[in-house]
């Protein structure tokens, strides 16, 4: 049964509401119109594509779960974080990040992915840097896609420190490696 365009625009806030992975492909055939029917209604309701509905959704799920730092001052995108334990994210390499001449990024944007995906992971109000011991393995270029995941590999009740790998990849080839032992103001640390 053909709908109007005021109810197909209902059901499609409901249905995006409802579940907001659902493809404008998926949508469209539930619907029974076209792909660019369904483009054209999130537009006009101003509802994000899927891309933009999937990080939103992951952003309010890290946001109350980070617990060391602002979401925002995380460098890179959290895609998943397990606390006191593993973390994953990514850095989209652009003209910012790199220098003009070469095109190779700055080391330091490396760096501080990986530094505060270290932090992020942490379990803790207050995470700090004590040491890191890192490694530039490749050279990274504009427009790659820096995946770094970190590893918990230790925590020290004693001292409150927390020992933390990185390893950081393009295209699964290791470009950054890093070992960084974090300082974390509560010792009752889960597990």
């Amino acid at each position: 049964m053909r709908r109007n365009k005021r109810e197909r625009q209902q059901m499609l806030v409901d249905t995006i509401a409802e579940n907001p992975f659902i493809t404008d492909e998926d949508l469209a055939e539930f619907f029974g119109v076209s792909i660019q029917t369904i483009r054209l209604d999130r537009l006009e309701l101003s509802i994000p594509e899927l891309r933009e509905r999937i990080k939103h959704v992951a952003e309010k799920r890290f946001e109350d779960e980070v617990r060391s730092l602002p979401l925002e001052e995380v460098i890179g995108e959290i895609i998943d974080i397990d606390l006191d334990s593993s973390a994953i994210s990514l850095l989209d390499i652009k003209k910012e990040h790199v220098f003009i001449r070469n095109k190779i990024a700055r080391g330091h944007h490396l760096f501080a992915q990986a530094n505060s995906l270290a932090v992020a992971v942490i379990n803790d109000e207050l995470a700090l840097t004590a040491k890191a011991n890192i490694q530039f393995t490749q050279s990274v270029k504009e427009e790659d896609r820096v995946i770094a995941k970190a590893k918990v590999t230790k925590i020290d009740e004693l001292t409150g420190r927390t020992f933390i790998e990185v390893n950081s990849y393009v295209n699964n080839e290791l470009v950054f490696k890093g070992d960084f032992e974090m300082y974390r103001s509560q010792k009752n640390t889960k597990g």
